[in-house]
């Protein structure tokens, strides 16, 4: 089994666009791949993605092999692919034309074509069953999240990847990070066409990540946040649906009419994330109740909200969780993301009283909104191998895998968050990460 986490940007949404710097970190809501091996005699290819309700098999041999061998075509797994090849692309189409949405075709079509890149005919007949507990559609990365786990399930399985162990040698963790990024973007390519390969990078490594992308025709510069503490935060799912082509044309339309305005407060944003990664960066960084760092971090989350809300990109619903959330005291909140629906986050004062949590989510879930009470800064991607549980090392199947319910079942039964209750094998490519290092994007 393999996990990663989806991600939430903190500071600097939309004044990235226009060449600023943005600060992305990692989320503890997780996606989980369980890898179940079939019988040699068995030459099929199962997807069974229950949350986006993709249920689909191939037969291994029947396959485009001979398309994907083809002299320039092939690619093995310490290549980097900067683009997809369009004949491929187009060679699998017909392969999940059959499969109804367009969410599950870009799913089954991202792990086809990873899957013919990086195997063989020869390659195992398994199952692949996915369960996840990232909102999809809402910004936060849930596409990448997946992309990850295929990456690395499919490269262990090839056997092209070692289990993480500890004493594994740095340079050789940070390569074979270096490669399941590089693999899960061609993943990200397959679905989304031009991503950024942010998600994808935080969903790798983990913790957080400063970005910046001044020229559109390069990779964005990418600084790995080594440093970025594990922060409780109160993610809120507002349910409504919104375009980010959408916000970014509102963002566009006031650079338009206020030019000095709007690039003012574009540059404010920018100033907002340099002074938050000088916070986290700084050595005496400190979390504790009355904590002057957790402190500055809150205000300007508060700060980078209402310059949002001027740009016009916020919507009556995130307002009304920010004021719902306010009312409290509990913490600063932000939209994150596109903005116009979406999800808000919460960034959580210390020693917060439960009654006052459980108030709080009855009164959300009353107005249609779905909480989630999470972490900022966590694990990036992580393998349990042999996936087993509990004392007596119960092997986990599809059937109790699928079985139990919702993701609190899930992370009950096999979570990274569970270690200590029955899962003590997850392991993660750890101390890899070396400020301004250069793996990321391809």
């Amino acid at each position: 089994m393999v996990s990663a986490p989806g991600k939430v940007i903190v500071y600097g949404e939309h004044a990235v666009v226009y060449g600023k710097a943005a600060i992305a970190a990692a989320l503890s809501l997780r996606s989980y791949l369980l890898v179940t091996p079939l019988p040699k005699t068995s030459r099929t290819l199962s997807l069974n993605f229950s949350d986006i309700s993709l249920n689909h098999s191939w037969d291994i041999d029947s396959l485009p092999w001979a398309i994907f061998s083809k002299p320039g075509k092939k690619r093995y797994y310490f290549d980097t692919v900067e683009r997809l090849d369009k004949e491929l692309l187009e060679t699998v189409k017909p392969l999940v034309a059959a499969i109804p949405g367009k969410v599950q075709q870009g799913a089954a079509s991202a792990f086809l074509y990873l899957y013919l890149m990086l195997g063989s005919k020869h390659a195992p007949a398994s199952i692949y069953t996915l369960r996840s507990a990232i909102p999809i559609g809402a910004g936060l990365g849930s596409s990448a999240s997946i992309s990850v786990c295929l990456s690395t399930a499919l490269q262990l399985q090839m056997g092209t990847l070692a289990t993480p162990f500890e004493g594994m040698l740095s340079n050789e963790t940070q390569l074979q990070l270096k490669r399941i990024n590089n693999w899960s973007f061609v993943g990200e390519m397959c679905i989304h066409g031009n991503p950024s390969g942010v998600d994808n990078t935080v969903a790798t490594g983990g913790r957080a990540v400063l970005f910046k992308r001044t020229d559109y025709s390069l990779p964005p510069e990418v600084t790995h946040l080594r440093n970025f503490p594990e922060l409780p935060l109160l993610l809120v799912d507002t349910k409504q649906p919104r375009r980010t082509a959408e916000q970014l044309a509102n963002v566009r339309n006031m650079l338009n009419a206020h030019p000095e305005i709007t690039q003012s407060m574009l540059d404010t944003i920018d100033r907002i994330t340099a002074e938050a990664h000088d916070v986290i960066s700084d050595p005496d960084f400190t979390s504790f109740s009355g904590s002057p760092s957790l402190s500055r971090l809150g205000e300007l989350i508060r700060i980078n909200h209402g310059l949002l809300v001027s740009l016009g990109v916020s919507h009556p619903k995130l307002e009304r969780i920010r004021e719902l959330i306010d009312h409290t005291g509990i913490g600063w909140t932000k939209l994150t993301g596109a903005g116009g629906g979406g999800c808000s986050i919460t960034l959580l004062k210390p020693k917060v009283k439960a009654n006052i949590l459980e108030e709080l989510d009855s009164k959300l879930r009353t107005e249609g909104f779905e909480k989630y009470q999470t972490t900022l800064g966590g694990d990036g991607v992580g393998v349990l191998w042999p996936a087993v549980v509990g004392d007596a090392e119960t092997e986990i199947t599809q059937e109790m895998f699928l079985g139990v319910e919702g993701m609190k079942g899930v992370e009950a039964l096999v979570g990274v968050g569970a270690i200590g209750k029955g899962i003590r094998g997850w392991r993660f490519w750890r101390e890899w990460i070396a400020e301004g290092s250069d793996f990321c994007l391809h």
